[in-house]
């Protein structure tokens, strides 16, 4: 049996309690005060970062009740993970930094620009203008000479290992945006998981003799496997593919209307861009009578739907979606002796996670009722 044939939508986000997160505590376990870098906090205050604190890390999530977000965490704050992910294990101000602006041109709604533009498979159009961004920001540069660093040690982050690598690997980036996922989706991390998992990793040597975050211990690796894959089969539900999809056709459909213009989704933030689109619904000559009667329903859809109906065909009067998205899950390394090994290899718990996580597949389509005018 696989086990993500019982683990339903309804199931996934109501399976534990809810809990009270302060950030900060899980900031603290990324790094200690003793050891926070102090530096960081220049960059942080850069408005290059801070429009980062308007768009949050569930890709739009937080505006429609089929999601029960817990609460709101911001790409800010993600980039603020990840930096100090790696400083904790690295201790290298050209690593951290660059981990710190890795998502510096991600738009609002996060990778429900990827799903605008057609790239639900990889998601990876957001990153693109990254390093231009970095290279023309004047009072960027400015700080980077003062830390003796040059835009080119920190305008690409795939370049350290530590800070990213390739799926199913385990970097700061994965690493970072699991935990919180986790804390706000479906409440499935407590932080004394976090501590425990965060506090048993290590920088190993995987199989290509190249840096990578691993376990120290069987059961921890097991743990971390199984929750991130669990998060993942989130990602993989119908659910979620129409969310993101539905909230792209949304923004297209606003720009077409000439409610919104692609700038606003680099200077904007989310809740802005929303009362923009709310305000363009009352604006006579903003565009076609009829299409700004579609774009209407297709957002009141959004923002009202509390769940879908997953199909073999699409259903008439539904928004439907039919799509192949990122498959996010991990296969950590853990030590194994004198080496480091997948935990694939090692446990038998984890390589039927991972194996019942990479055979699911949801139903073909996933549609919800278009709304109706009352």
């Amino acid at each position: 049996m696989n086990r993500y044939d019982s683990l339903s939508w309804e199931t996934m986000l109501t399976r534990f309690p809810a809990q009270k997160i302060d950030i900060n505590d899980y900031f603290h376990i990324l790094c200690p005060d003793d050891d926070y870098p102090a530096f960081l906090d220049k960059y942080i205050d850069l408005p290059i970062l801070k429009r980062l604190q308007g768009i949050g890390l569930l890709c739009g999530t937080d505006w429609t009740r089929l999601y029960r977000n817990r609460f709101y965490y911001s790409r800010l704050d993600h980039s603020k993970g990840v930096a100090l992910i790696v400083w904790h294990f690295t201790h290298d101000k050209a690593q951290t930094v660059a981990g710190l602006l890795h998502d510096v041109s991600t738009p609002v709604f996060s990778h429900v620009s990827d799903f605008r533009k057609g790239d639900a498979l990889t998601q990876t159009s957001t990153e693109e203008p990254n390093a231009l961004m970095i290279r023309q920001d004047e009072e960027l540069r400015q700080l980077l000479t003062q830390d003796s660093l040059t835009p080119e040690q920190v305008s690409d982050y795939h370049v350290y290992p530590v800070a990213d690598n390739e799926i199913p690997h385990l970097s700061a980036d994965r690493l970072e945006y699991m935990y919180p996922s986790g804390l706000a989706l479906d409440g499935s991390w407590t932080l004394d998981e976090i501590r425990y998992t965060y506090g048993d990793l290590a920088v190993l040597k995987n199989n290509d003799g190249i840096d990578e975050l691993g376990f120290r211990t069987v059961e921890a690796a097991e743990l971390y496997c199984e929750k991130f894959c669990d998060i993942g089969h989130i990602l993989q539900l119908n659910e979620n593919k129409l969310s993101l999809h539905l909230l792209g056709q949304i923004m297209n459909r606003a720009v077409d209307c000439g409610i919104l213009h692609e700038t606003d989704f680099m200077t904007l933030s989310e809740k802005e861009i929303l009362e923009k689109l709310e305000a363009g619904f009352g604006a006579s000559s903003s565009g076609n009578a009829d299409s700004l009667r579609v774009l209407k329903q297709l957002y009141v859809t959004y923002r009202t739907m509390e769940s879908i109906k997953h199909t073999d065909e699409p259903l008439e009067n539904h928004f439907c979606v039919n799509l192949n998205v990122k498959m996010r899950y991990i296969d950590p390394l853990v030590l194994s002796g004198s080496s480091a090994k997948p935990i694939s290899s090692v446990s038998s718990k984890a390589k039927k996670i991972i194996d019942d996580f990479l055979s699911w597949h949801d139903k073909p389509w996933g549609c919800v009722p278009l709304a109706t005018d009352k």
